[in-house]
């Protein structure tokens, strides 16, 4: 699956299969010392809001579940084309009433939005772009977790290259029924480091891929 330029709503997968990758890479990065940096974090992380991505540079995004079948997903990547537009794109036009408003406007106002998807009632939806506009940073910002090598790809560090428990942490998180005991099986940090146990468990909890068991 491939996103395009700009990105269209049909471009994204279903938002629980884009949450259990892009939580997946949170949980294996996940650190007791990470948790502390607040504001600072950067790398892929979960917190209350949801799921993060920032790589203090090019890119930032949030994903976030709010209430059953609404999600939102906003962020920017450099090659968004969106608030240089003009005039800018109103990149909330259209939106549902559950949307962050506070947190977007504040974005907005400060520039530091490039884009913004929601999911209700089983489709993605955006506002209405310009037929000149280039690109909005989707598919810079998200094919990482979109297109399913990529999102392997980005375990590598954490479980070896090319190795198979890559791909076996992937179906099980995409199952929702990743446990506590799998990421004690294939999680090797290749810097020789060991895994923060704790810390990954948090972040499995909290993200949800291990199903109703794991949560109580």
């Amino acid at each position: 699956m491939t996103i395009r330029r700009p990105g269209l709503p049909t471009d994204l997968p279903a938002p629980e299969l884009l949450w259990a990758r892009w939580a997946l890479a949170a949980v294996v990065q996940a650190t007791t010392a990470s948790e502390k940096d607040g504001v600072h974090r950067t790398g892929v992380w979960i917190d209350e809001e949801g799921l993060h991505l920032d790589d203090c540079g090019c890119t930032w995004w949030t994903f976030s579940r709010l209430g059953e079948g609404r999600y939102v997903l906003f962020g920017e990547d450099e090659s968004s084309g969106c608030k240089w537009h003009e005039p800018p794109v109103d990149m909330l036009a259209g939106g549902p009433d559950w949307l962050p408003y506070e947190e977007l406007r504040d974005r907005l106002a400060g520039n530091e939005l490039g884009c913004v998807y929601w999911y209700e009632n089983g489709a993605w939806a955006r506002a209405p772009y310009p037929e000149d506009l280039d690109d909005d940073g989707l598919d810079c910002g998200m094919s990482r977790f979109v297109v399913r090598d990529e999102a392997l790809g980005l375990l590598d560090e954490y479980v070896g290259y090319g190795e198979p428990g890559g791909e076996v942490l992937m179906e099980h998180a995409e199952g929702y029924r990743l446990t506590p005991e799998l990421l004690d099986a294939h999680v090797t940090p290749l810097d020789g480091s060991a895994p923060d146990r704790p810390a990954m468990v948090r972040a499995l909890r909290r993200a949800g891929l291990g199903g109703a068991q794991l949560q109580r």
